[in-house]
């Protein structure tokens, strides 16, 4: 017979014990953010606090690491920093398991009481109101009619003034428990499972210890995106004539906070950060160790050690030290930020509304101040609001500055035609970060650019289009490689060699105004230098940027010529006949080496010839032995007393002769043959020409 189960009374139907109120959290508002081109960013909470108070604060789960690697914590006034309490990474079930009662799996009424067997409850059933103990629980089958199934129902056993009594637990109307203790175990496991609802999220708790009014403050470093900058060349807006720059920084707020009137620092430095996995309990694997029972260990004396501490110097308390630091270096660099200027642009002339040219930069005030602080550099922007999960684009530049039009020339960025572009010099005070420029050219968009990052008083080249009306052919591309000096020392031969490369760049003009063209001539290495070439304007790690200038309609040209001058050294008595003559007809060489070098060919050529005669008499030894050997096979077919096999033996014979002489000729070509190079060692050994 099949049965069903009666649904159990929910959890969240009997009464909880009302427990008291905490004290409200403290609002913290971030005030000071400074976010840093290395992707990670510092934020500086500060608030009023009074008597012994606490704040909590919202976090990505994935920038715990990052807190608690860095949280500083600072309460004036003589206050005192508690704990810092965060929400464990245990699994849920691990962390409920832990409680007293024990909710993993969404237990039923039923199986929760049966857990708290003997703990006091005050139960309602009916008008009854009464203490009790729990018993237990039991399932029975109760008749639900009298042709239907029976049901299963759980039944509370409790034991009360009046004895035991067993109460259906769906007929409950009220339970609590008795036990303040039990009760809080409840809520803070219900407590827990609300929190893990929200992986993404993670609320942290801090504590200050004090009495009266006070200031806290509190500062960590966090993950954030790369603040980034992007900039608007305008040329023509001014009337006259000079070019604007401005410059927005791309911020974003990806915090849990909305930035409300807080100071905003960017900063161009690259601080060293990382990330260590300090939220994530560790635990380590112990062995098991069975009890032993030995007799008791008698009573140990232990002679005096040295105090290895006294009189060292007491410490202050880390807290204190750091946050006073920290305040110290931060109340600098506001000092020296305050007493810069903020940048402005020049007013715009004023002229007739149809006629006055669209200037882009005419309405923008910069809202940055610029200053230095240490080795980094850094804008900063005060009154800065931004909620949560929004970014905005802030005004850090606006100012004139000095850029000159012309067009760049690279071979290998078009074999053809040069880029339209700008040679920008930073005249401010500013530091420019790298990012993208969108240049305007007498209101109009002329394209887009790219520029690395620029410190005060340096210059940038820049392009954004190409130019169709200047075309440059590359002429007389040549390269050599020559000797131009040699001696010989102790039978040694010493070479100078130059290596020569030219090339021609010659631009065409088609256009109506003149034009100044910077030409990128790749530098062949830097042992090679220019010769008979005008000087470049400027010189990079792999560059020459040479200057200019093409009348309307003309043709210019420029020769670019590199010379490199390398040394060898070649021992005369290793090298080969034929090197030797080809240094001779290569290089330009005094006579007496020219003469040197000649003799020593001779020698040279004297024993290739002997090697020759060698090799030769070698040769006819193989023919001879190779004939010998049909001759043999020939000699055992047709027998050695046939008249065939006696001429074939009297053949072998005179081979055999044959074969004698030319190894003994070849012998004495040996002899001959270390003598010529004795002769021709001696001949270098001490010799010295040139």
């Amino acid at each position: 017979m099949k049965s069903r189960l009666v649904p159990p009374l929910a959890l969240a139907t009997f009464a909880l014990t009302a427990s008291a109120a905490p004290n409200a959290a403290t609002d913290l508002p971030v005030r000071e953010i400074a976010l840093f081109s290395s992707g990670v960013g510092y934020f500086q909470h500060e608030g009023p606090v009074r008597d012994n108070a606490r704040a909590e604060l919202q976090f990505k789960t994935e920038q715990i690491n990052d807190l608690l690697k860095s949280l500083v914590l600072m309460d004036l006034n003589g206050g005192t920093i508690g704990a810092v309490t965060y929400p464990s990474l245990d699994p849920i079930e691990k962390t409920l398991r832990s409680f007293q009662v024990d909710i993993t799996g969404n237990p039923s009424l039923g199986d929760l009481l049966n857990q708290l067997r003997g703990a006091k409850i005050t139960f309602t059933w009916g008008t009854e109101k009464q203490p009790g103990t729990v018993l237990g629980v039991e399932i029975r089958e109760v008749s639900s009619g009298e042709k239907s199934t029976p049901l299963k129902a759980a039944f509370l056993n409790v034991i009360t003034a009046a004895g035991i009594r067993s109460l259906p637990i769906s007929e409950l109307r009220a339970l609590q428990f008795d036990d303040p203790a039990l009760q809080a175990e409840l809520e803070k496991a219900l407590t827990a499972l609300s929190a893990a609802r929200d992986k993404d999220k993670k609320t942290v708790g801090l504590a200050f210890n004090g009495k009266g009014d006070r200031t806290v403050r509190l500062g960590y470093v966090v993950e954030t995106p790369v603040w980034k900058t992007t900039y608007r060349l305008v040329f023509g807006a001014k009337a006259d004539g000079k070019p604007m720059l401005q410059g927005w920084a791309l911020v974003e707020n990806q915090t849990e906070n909305d930035w409300n009137d807080v100071k905003l620092s960017l900063v161009s430095g690259r601080p060293i950060s990382f990330v260590q996995d300090l939220y994530q309990p560790l635990y380590v694997q112990r062995p098991i160790v069975q009890n032993e029972v030995r007799a008791g260990v008698a009573p140990q004396r232990y002679e005096a050690g040295f105090n290895v501490l006294q009189g060292a110097p007491k410490e202050m308390p880390a807290t204190r030290m750091a946050i006073g630091g920290m305040s110290r270096g931060l109340d600098k660099a506001r000092s020296e930020i305050a007493a810069r200027k903020v940048p402005a642009g020049a007013p715009a002339t004023p002229a007739p509304e149809d006629a006055q040219p669209f200037d882009a930069t005419a309405s923008v005030v910069a809202s940055a101040v610029a200053g230095e602080v240490g080795e980094l550099f850094q804008y900063t922007v005060s009154g800065v609001s931004l909620p949560r999960q929004r970014s905005a684009m802030i005004p850090i530049v606006n100012d004139l500055i000095h850029a000159e039009k012309l067009s760049i020339f690279n071979r290998a960025t078009n074999p053809k035609f040069p880029l339209n572009g700008a040679r920008l010099t930073n005249s401010t005070d500013l530091h420019f970060l790298a990012g993208p420029v969108t240049v305007f050219d007498e209101g109009r968009y002329a394209g887009d650019a790219r520029i690395g990052d620029v410190p005060p008083g340096q210059t940038r080249l820049l392009s954004y289009g190409m130019d169709l009306q200047l075309p440059v052919m590359v002429e007389n591309e040549r390269s050599s490689r020559r000797i131009t000096a040699g001696k010989i020392v102790g039978g040694v031969l010493e070479l100078s060699r130059k290596l020569v490369s030219s090339r021609t760049y010659a631009a065409e003009n088609k256009s109506k105004r003149d034009k100044k063209i910077v030409v990128e001539h790749p530098r062949s290495g830097a042992d090679w230098k220019l010769v008979d070439s005008a000087q470049p304007g400027e010189t990079t790690e792999s560059l020459y940027r040479f200057d200019f200038r093409v009348e309307a309609g003309k043709t210019e040209r420029i020769d670019v010529k590199e010379e490199r001058v390398e040394s060898e050294r070649i021992a005369l008595v290793n090298a080969a006949e034929g090197n030797i003559l080809a240094f001779v007809q290569e290089g330009e060489f005094p006579a007496p080496v020219r003469e040197a070098l000649n003799k020593a060919a001779r020698f040279q050529r004297a024993i290739v010839d002997s090697e020759h005669e060698i090799e030769a008499r070698g040769a006819q030894i193989e023919s001879i032995t190779t004939e010998q050997e049909r001759l043999r096979e020939n000699v055992k077919t047709a027998g050695e007393r046939s008249e065939y096999g006696v001429r074939l033996l009297r053949k072998l014979n005179e081979q055999e002769t044959q074969i004698e002489k030319l190894q003994a000729e070849t012998n004495s070509l040996r002899k001959k043959q270390e003598a010529q190079r004795k002769e021709l060692a001696d001949y270098l050994k001490d010799l010295s020409v040139g």
